[in-house]
């Protein structure tokens, strides 16, 4: 049997409005645990300031383990449309090396899937949007691992899809979940909602399990700040909810993943830009 591999899920750190108890207690459980891998999945800011990425990139790179980290809705600017569309990664320059990288161990990877849009055609711009060339980067990523080896992917947003317009969520989730469930990857690791979960998403191609971690940011939904532990043996995927108040993992999941799928906002937060501007790389319709 494979040794077991040791993997920390965070989400939605949230610096600007962060739980400075919540990310002391993870920097100290991975200096002590030694994880083989840190999936981040984004949301690492609460309005893309350069404070708050200054803040962030100083804990995110004083961890001590191999991190990846995907780009959240939050992490985008959102008072400087000029440098949303054109530069919209720039404040990451402090990790830029950890921003949706991939990290492949024996017998396990973790592959980054981009969902997160500068501009959508609807409305809300905080919801998800799965483009053709995320996709295929992520697909050929997955397609190029060892033999043998299972893949993690790492999203911002859960790749559940209710419509394409309104109240949907993860737009061209449905068609991604149908490539993944095709490659037999291991699990789709997100954030967005605040709360845990794990459950079977069912496709034409077959199940994929969706695990979700919950928030370390003072901005939570139903449960206290968390993260996810992960252990895979090379057959099972074990998923224990961490938590401050110890709580069982049971007593932290949420059983499905809620149309309305974000956390209640603080006093005076903004809510995202809206409007019609095309991207570069555009998205599935």
């Amino acid at each position: 049997m494979a040794d077991t591999k040791l993997l920390f899920h965070l989400s939605d750190v949230h610096f600007g409005l962060v739980d400075e108890r919540a990310i002391a207690w993870v920097a100290r459980e991975i200096r002590e645990q030694c994880p083989d891998m840190v999936a981040i999945t984004g949301d690492l800011t609460m309005r893309a300031r350069q404070r708050e990425f200054d803040a962030a990139t100083r804990w995110i790179n004083s961890l001590e383990a191999p991190v990846t980290v995907d780009v959240g809705n939050h992490d985008l600017p959102y008072f400087n449309l000029f440098e949303r569309f054109f530069d919209p990664y720039r404040r990451f320059h402090g990790m830029k090396d950890l921003v949706e990288r991939e990290i492949v161990v024996p017998g396990l990877a973790l592959v980054p899937l981009n969902t997160t849009a500068r501009a959508q055609p609807r409305l809300n711009w905080s919801k998800g949007w799965v483009s053709k060339g995320a996709l295929r980067r992520c697909l050929a990523a997955i397609d190029a691992l060892p033999p043998g080896t299972r893949a993690l992917v790492t999203v911002h947003h859960p790749l559940r899809e209710v419509g394409t317009t309104g109240t949907a969520l993860t737009h061209g989730g449905r068609i991604a979940l149908d490539e993944l469930a095709k490659r037999g990857v291991l699990a789709v690791l997100s954030g967005h909602v605040h709360d845990a979960f794990d459950i079977i998403e069912k496709t034409d191609h077959g199940p994929v399990r969706m695990i979700g971690a919950g928030t370390l940011s003072q901005r939570i939904r139903s449960t206290p700040p968390s993260f996810n532990e992960l252990h895979w043996d090379g057959e099972q995927l074990e998923v224990r909810v961490r938590n401050l108040e110890h709580l069982g993992t049971r007593d932290m999941q949420i059983d499905d993943v809620p149309e309305d799928a974000m956390p209640p906002r603080g006093p005076g937060e903004p809510v995202a830009p809206a409007g019609r501007v095309p991207v570069d790389d555009p998205p599935i319709y």
